[in-house]
């Protein structure tokens, strides 16, 4: 694995941002049916996987990521939860949830990986290194 600068160089970042998109059209059709909590819940709990992916990044160690990694997890459970109600309440049909669960599992899996993957790094994080010396 290459070395990473940015979050937005993530792959993981950079799905949760898509599937974020791909999620938008639901929340103006969850307006338009006048579901306001559904569209904030589902505003809410997409953003926060790229929140806390960008956010857990930037804290510049392994142990914080990680933790930040399991809220963007958990996150995306509520996204699939969202989605449930989004289907119950015919904002999106039986095909449209199952493709964007199917998505939502798929990202899922890519950050569970990356977290396993950091559990087993030696990777430290950045405030950790020691300042080089003159």
């Amino acid at each position: 694995m290459g070395t990473i600068k940015r979050f937005e160089d993530l792959e993981i970042w950079k799905e949760a941002r898509i599937l974020l998109q791909e999620l938008i059209p639901l929340f103006d059709k969850a307006e338009e049916l006048r579901c306001f909590e559904l569209k904030s819940q589902i505003e809410r709990s997409s953003g926060s996987v790229m929140d806390n992916i960008a956010e857990g990044f930037e804290r510049d160690g392994t142990r914080e990521f990680i933790q930040f990694l399991a809220v963007a997890k958990a996150s995306l459970g509520g996204v699939r939860f969202q989605l449930y109600r989004a289907m119950d309440r015919k904002v999106i049909s039986i095909e449209s949830h199952d493709d964007l669960q199917q998505k939502c599992l798929v990202l899922a899996a890519q950050i569970a990986g990356f977290i396993n993957y950091l559990n087993n790094s030696s990777i430290k994080g950045q405030k950790f290194k020691k300042p080089e010396s003159n």
